[in-house]
């Protein structure tokens, strides 16, 4: 094949070879680009930033202008008229029927159960024998002491004999000793017999006095064998059967009979402390049981304890109500009804009245013919109708159902 040769000392043509002009005229024109790209995003930046004034400018001005359409427009509605009460407080409290009177006889004798007459639910009254104790060996100890009050009485006789002849034997011998007829030494010593025979006369008598003291514990004591009702009342429990032992420990006795006096029922309610400077012993109650519906039962706070418990911060009172036709018991669950005094007014507003917002709950009241609000203090809120403490007074005019759009100084009309 066939060659062409360059001659020697020619040069090869350069392949990509770059030069100081070139590079200048390539700086450039990247500089160029560069700037025009920066422009570019400038006014796209410039652009938006207007774009959103401009936005913000015209919604302002719509809000505003809506604002005054609102304002400017005078829609109907409905409005009651605000009043104080100051009547009592209706206050129903839970409560607890308790027996008036109420106690646990135990035995004061030891023995065996003789005979027994009540059981559970017997009526009986105050002084009714419930139960017979058989106490031998108490009948036997008060046999033997008052055998022993005999031995002691005879003591004193005894004694008294002795002091009387002590007595004649010395006024004799003192005569003798004056005329020397006798001692002074046999003198002195009928002088110290006297005297003992006088003591021994006092000593026999408190021995007497002992002795009657023990009859008439004892006295006592048998008469425990028969169990009586300490007050009229029905029997709610029996511990005991015939042929029982029971015992008269102070500490572990035999527990006998409960007796509970029902025809007056404490009714225990703990009222809280809103209602405690309204509370005072006398206010009339009525009491209601769930199962006996329709019937109300009359009584009235007798006592309370003038003191908050701290746990609870509720105090403890009581309303007796009248039982004596023995329809309630005690150990029911009832419902206290009580009128309690108000410290101060509260003006009613209807739940449909109050707005709830991110500021809490207020009305709408009409002022001047413009629409204010007034944010209320609520002191009770049954789901119908809230109880202000504070934030309305008497006479106010309260916008009822008031519309969503409704702004404060609008104009309103009343329907």
């Amino acid at each position: 094949m066939n060659q062409i040769s360059r001659p020697e000392g020619e040069a090869r043509p350069a392949e990509n070879r770059s030069t100081p002009a070139h590079d200048q005229v390539q700086t450039a024109r990247r500089t160029r680009a560069a700037r025009r790209l920066g422009v570019g995003a400038a006014l796209v930046i410039v652009a938006m930033v207007g774009v959103g004034t401009w936005t913000h400018v015209a919604r302002s001005q719509a809000a505003a202008e809506a604002l005054r359409t609102r304002q400017d427009a005078v829609p109907l509605v409905r409005t009651m008229i605000a009043s104080a009460n100051d009547r009592p407080q209706v206050v129903d409290l839970p409560g607890t029927m308790q027996a008036f009177d109420a106690a646990t006889l135990y035995a004061r004798a030891t023995g065996y159960i003789s005979q027994r007459f009540v059981d559970i639910g017997s009526k009986v009254h105050k002084g009714d024998v419930l139960a017979v104790i058989a106490a031998p060996d108490l009948d036997q100890q008060l046999l033997q002491a008052r055998a022993q009050v005999l031995q002691m009485q005879a003591a004193v006789q005894q004694a008294l004999a002795q002091a009387s002849l002590a007595h004649v034997t010395n006024k004799r011998t003192q005569t003798l000793v004056v005329e020397g007829w006798d001692s002074r030494q046999q003198g002195d010593q009928d002088r110290t017999t006297l005297s003992t025979q006088s003591a021994g006369v006092q000593v026999a008598r408190a021995n007497l006095a002992a002795q009657i003291a023990q009859v008439n514990r004892l006295v006592e004591l048998t008469g425990f064998e028969r169990v009586t009702a300490p007050f009229d009342g029905v029997i709610t429990a029996r511990q005991i059967d015939v042929g029982n032992l029971v015992t008269a420990d102070a500490t572990t006795g035999t527990s006998l009979f409960s007796i509970a006096h029902t025809d007056v029922l404490r009714v225990q309610v703990y009222v809280p402390q809103e209602y405690f400077f309204g509370l005072h012993d006398g206010q009339d109650a009525t009491v209601t049981v769930p199962q006996l519906p329709g019937r109300v039962f009359h009584g009235r706070v007798s006592r309370n304890a003038n003191a908050l418990a701290t746990t609870t911060r509720t105090v403890l009172a009581e309303v007796d109500v009248d039982n004596h036709n023995g329809a309630l018991s005690a150990g029911l669950y009832g419902i206290v009804h009580l009128q309690v005094p108000r410290q101060d007014p509260v003006v009613t507003v209807p739940s449909q009245a109050v707005i709830f917002d991110k500021d809490g709950l207020s009305v709408a009241v009409i002022q001047d013919g413009r629409v204010a609000l007034r944010h209320l203090d609520i002191a009770e809120d049954d789901g119908a109708q809230v109880q202000v403490r504070a934030g309305l007074k008497s006479g106010d005019q309260i916008i009822l159902n008031p519309p969503a759009d409704l702004v404060v100084g609008q104009k309103v009309r009343i329907s």
